[in-house]
């Protein structure tokens, strides 16, 4: 006999955890199977959570061990990394966020069903259970959240070792001595920061003409500049063609993208981060009549309903960036319109942020996609350089960039470089959001000394009219 439900999401992660908790307020019987010992998925597990972690200790123990504070007045000698503690820190994190989730699964009564789960048919889900065993799982709606995993490269074998993924390089049990990344995407560079920071020499590796390539050319062009600064070593318009893997070491071939001559680079470590694939394999999705697409996404419509009536999908299983906040906002819909409710989510404004020192924040469109769909705009630019709480943190990289439609000043893209663009760009995607003009943006008040005032500046830039330079 199968135990039926409303609704069962298969995955617990950002969209799969609060699609359930979601669908369970709406007075739905939910029942949520994830495979992992946690949930929270990739993001909480292996991802967002601990690099981020990383990030924020090994930012500080190079402001210490570089010296960056001694103008401060704070002087370090004989300053030791404990990267044992570190790591249990950022597990520490890991553990008290995904145990939260666990908490709200329960407080919303949603029933964690661990296990593997695949389709018998339309309307059955048999799931392997962790603990050994089968369940049958009869559903009304099933929402497929599987989330994604690391694109996979000929020529390249992650072995858990000496060629690793993100998964391996949070947990590393020592500073490697030489770490070549490939793929100049931000899970490379955040991860080449990390090491970098704790006293790795950093090699990335990128396929296209410039890192970050889908990001404003002005942010990965200062960028670019920045990371060099900082000891990187980048080698764009280069592809690997493989690796070998010696007794202590990697050898990887590497040469020009277009064709040309080959050379060899040495490296402790080979972290391979060209991108995700969406983990749609395992589910029998022919079963109960779904097909993926040519890269292995789940079609569905504005409402995330796939083309058999019940069965959804959100997240990175489907088209999109494979960004967790856009995964929790379809979970929420989708949600919602299951229960009858008007679901929503405006795909045209997902920021996207790189957790690197500065950081880099984009919304909306960039000037080369402007340029390529003929649109007349205008650039409003404001250094951090002539912000006061930059100035006065002594930390005045980057800047805010805002473009405005030349016709109607409405907002249509902005990009922020600078150590506090993750939170900042937060203001714009709303105001983007309700559709604000550049002048909306400057003829709003922003508390002083604040970094937001560069917005609002930039934003007076827009016209040509900035206070501060």
């Amino acid at each position: 006999m199968a135990d039926n439900y409303d609704v069962v999401v298969i995955g617990g992660g950002p969209g799969g955890y609060v699609a359930a908790i979601r669908a369970a307020q709406l007075g739905l019987k939910t029942a949520c199977v994830e495979m992992r010992g946690a949930l929270g998925g990739t993001c909480l597990n292996v991802g967002c959570i601990p690099s981020k972690a990383l990030l924020h200790a090994s930012h500080l123990y190079h402001e210490a061990k570089s010296g960056q504070l001694s103008d401060w007045g704070l002087a370090f000698k004989g300053l030791d990394l404990d990267l044992d503690a570190m790591m249990a820190t950022k597990d520490k994190s890991v553990k008290e966020l995904t145990d939260g989730v666990a908490f709200l699964l329960k407080k919303n009564k949603v029933e964690w069903i661990k296990g593997r789960a695949s389709f018998q048919d339309k309307k059955t889900l048999s799931v392997a259970l962790s603990d050994g065993g089968s369940r049958t799982i009869g559903f009304k709606n099933a929402v497929i959240a599987t989330g994604s995993r690391v694109t996979p490269l000929k020529g390249v074998e992650p072995d858990g070792e000496r060629v690793i993924t993100s998964t391996e390089a949070l947990s590393l049990t020592k500073v490697p001595k030489h770490l070549l990344v490939i793929g100049g995407g931000y899970i490379g560079l955040e991860m080449g920061s990390v090491w970098r920071r704790l006293g790795a020499e950093v090699t990335v590796v990128e396929y296209a003409d410039r890192i970050l390539p889908h990001m404003d050319q002005d942010l990965a062009k200062n960028f670019t500049r920045l990371l060099k600064k900082q000891g990187f070593t980048l080698k764009t318009k280069t592809k690997v063609t493989g690796v070998e893997v010696q007794k202590t070491q990697a050898k990887v071939t590497v040469e020009p993208a277009k064709g040309g001559t080959a050379e060899e680079i040495k490296a402790d470590l080979v972290l391979l981060s060209i991108g995700r694939v969406p983990n749609t394999e395992g589910l029998a999705l022919d079963k109960a009549g779904l097909a993926t697409d040519e890269r292995g996404r789940v079609p569905i419509d504005r409402d995330f309903a796939t083309k058999v009536p019940g069965i959804w999908a959100i997240g990175d299983v489907v088209e999109g960036p494979m960004l967790a906040h856009k995964a929790e906002d379809e979970g929420m819909a989708v949600a919602e319109t299951i229960a009858g409710l008007t679901g929503q989510v405006n795909h045209d404004l997902i920021p996207s942020v790189v957790y690197t020192h500065p950081e880099m924040a984009s919304v909306g469109k960039t000037e080369e996609q402007l340029k390529a769909a003929g649109v007349d705009y205008r650039v409003g630019k404001f250094p951090f350089q002539a912000n006061s709480r930059a100035k006065a943190n002594r930390d005045t990289d980057g800047f805010v960039k805002i473009l405005a439609d030349k016709a109607t000043d409405r907002v249509l893209g902005v990009h922020i470089m600078g150590s506090e663009a993750g939170t900042m760009i937060a203001e714009a995607t709303m105001a983007m959001e309700f559709g604000a003009s550049a002048e909306d943006i400057a003829l709003t008040c922003h508390a002083h000394p604040t970094h937001s005032e560069a917005v609002k500046e930039a934003a007076l830039a827009v016209h040509d009219r900035p206070i501060h330079i």
